[in-house]
Order: structure tokens, then sequence, then C-alpha cells
């Protein structure tokens, strides 16, 4: 729990010094090729940052005084995993995402290493077998698949704020200018567009899929399977919809709560899985460019979803047990957002 609590906040701190527009490149770069180092830098805090979350730069010798306090073991992860991402932050500073390929990229930089993290991390604990920890490629799909759906949904946000991150390779085809999406006249090749991101993101699923299955704790269940099914519940609502590029599409907070409650054992999470890409399925448009594709993904994690038995009935939870399941979930969904801001609508339920 401290582990992930200080990693969270390293993170956080990370984070805050690459969203921070009022920082000069020039200081911004070392800093992110540096922030690693100032773990063991007793004194290193920073007093100038503009942004909301500035409280963990100014704070930041308490951060790194408990960071200090934990095991080796978990003090090397958090460390390497801080490093490799301040090092990808500070390449996608002065890029913008233009393949496809750099888009995954990009994703395992702010997101993937941040599953591959807690992965180590539960395998440290021993509370789940090294296997989790080893297999970095699941572990990578486990943070894409949170952070292509924020990028998809926050599509109008990001423009509003002058940021960037759909793949050019993908929107060049639908329109001139990111932006042009945006304009009422584009919006069915908006939303071609859009279908082919989501069919994009509908790819990591069987590996989220893998990954919940091999774990054996509670807790860490709760806390790895509850952004997942909030992820294809966001998408399900967002695949096919205008709404995309004219406000934010967001699940209702009953429907966040019932995942919350629901999402406590693989078979329950295979049958969330299957129940909303079934949702997906019947809204593709016969006319839509990557149909095909997202049949056939869809197909895939049909294959993977159907349950093997009697599907999980609902339980009946105490109101602690329920408070700890929205706590965590508030937790892990912020770990893998960059954009925290629109990530609290999700857990204002838990936070209530």
């Amino acid at each position: 729990r401290h582990a992930v609590c200080i990693f969270y906040l390293v993170l956080r701190a990370l984070d805050t010094i690459e969203d921070d527009m009022t920082i000069s490149l020039d200081v911004k770069v070392p800093m992110l090729h540096e922030f690693h180092s100032y773990l063991y830098q007793p004194e290193w805090k920073y007093m100038e940052s503009k942004e909301k979350d500035r409280q963990v730069l100014e704070d930041f010798p308490t951060i790194s005084m408990e960071f200090r306090n934990l095991s080796k073991v978990y003090q090397d992860v958090i460390s390497d995993i801080c490093h490799k991402m301040g090092v990808g932050m500070a390449e996608f500073l002065e890029k913008k995402v233009d393949s496809q390929h750099e888009w995954d990229k990009y994703c395992h930089y702010v997101a993937g290493l941040v599953g591959i993290g807690l992965s180590r991390l539960f395998s440290a604990s021993e509370l789940e077998d090294p296997i989790v920890g080893q297999d970095t490629e699941l572990a990578n799909s486990m943070g894409l698949f949170l952070q292509k759906t924020n990028i998809i949904r926050d599509y109008l946000e990001d423009q509003l704020e002058g940021r960037e991150f759909w793949p050019r390779e993908v929107w060049s085809r639908y329109a001139k200018k990111l932006s042009d999406l945006a304009k009422p006249e584009n919006i069915d090749m908006a939303v071609q567009c859009l279908n082919e991101l989501i069919t994009n993101a509908l790819h990591h699923v069987p590996d989220v899929l893998t990954y919940l299955s091999r774990l054996k704790n509670q807790s860490v269940f709760n806390f790895c399977a509850i952004p997942q099914v909030m992820a294809i519940a966001t998408l399900a609502a967002c695949y096919n919809n205008k709404q995309v590029f004219r406000g934010v599409v967001k699940i209702r907070k009953g429907q966040a709560v019932t995942l919350m409650m629901d999402a406590t054992n693989i078979q329950a999470v295979k049958a969330i899985m299957y129940q909303y890409v079934e949702e997906i399925y019947q809204k593709i448009p016969g006319t839509d460019p990557s149909s095909n594709k997202t049949q056939q993904v869809i197909a895939s994690i049909r294959a993977m979803s159907l349950p093997g038995g009697p599907m999980a009935s609902r339980h009946h939870y105490s109101p602690i047990y329920l408070s700890c399941a929205m706590l965590l979930a508030a937790l892990s969904w912020q770990y893998l957002s960059t954009i925290s801001k629109a990530t609290e609508e999700y857990v204002q339920a838990g936070e209530n």
C-alpha cells in the first residue's frame, strides 16, 4: 500500500512538471531527465510551478523521505520507472504523435510504464506470482488501454487547451487539421476517425483479460480490474458518437458504481467486457471504413469472454467494502491518466 501510494505521488510530481507550460523547455527537459535522482536528494523541491497539483513539488521532501523509507526492492522499481518515464516525456515535448507506432510509444511512456511498475510492485510484495511483474507486454497493454481511452474521449478538451494526442497517421485520412474534426460540416468524417481509434484501442482487451486472469490477490484484482471495465464502458459510450466532438461523453455515476461493485472476479470482468463489445457491435455502421476491423477485434474479445460456466451472480457487499473499492478505483484510474480533471468525474461517486 505504501509503495503504491508513493509511486503515485512521485509520478504525479513528474507529470506536474510535464504539464506545466510555464516552465521553459531548456529547464523542463533536464528536470524530466534527472527527476529520478531527486528521490535521493532530501532537500530537493520546486517552488516555481503554476500547476494545480504544485503541492507535490513544493512538498517533495516529504514524498522523497517516505520513498527512502520503503524497502529497497520497491525503491528500485519506482526509481527505474520514474527515470524511463521522464526520458520518454522529454522526447515527446518537442514532437507530436505522428504514426500509430508513436502513439503506442507515447502511451507506453505515460501509462504503460505505470502498468509495468505496478506489476513489478505486486510481484515484489509476493502478493502476486513473479510472472505478473515479468510479463511487461501484458502490463504495458493494461496502461495503453486506459491511456488510449482517455485520449479518445478527451478530444475536445485537449483541442481547447492546445494539446494533440490523436495520431496524425489516422486523423490525416479524415481531415487536413486535427481541429477540423470539431467543425459541424466534418462530423461524419470525424466519427469515422473516432471509430478507427476505438478499434485500435480494443486490440488491447485480450491482453487485459489475460493479465487479470493471472491475479490471485483480491485487493490487487479490484485495483486493476475496476479502471479496465470503466474504460470499456467509456469506449462503448464514445463509439460512433458525435457528442465526442461537441462536449464531454461520460458514463453515468450509477453505472460507474455498478461496475465497481461487480468487477471482483475474472468471470464477472469477462461478462462486462462481453456486454460492452456487444453494445459496440450493435452500433457498427455498415458504411464505416473500419467496420471489418472492428468486427474482427470484437470476435476475438467474444471468444475470450464467453463464460465457461454460470455467470457470476451479483454479490452484496458491506459499505466499508464498497468505500474501499471506490477508493481503489479512484486512485488507479488517476494513476493512468495524464488529464486528471476529466477523470475526476469518473470517481466522484467514490469520493462522495
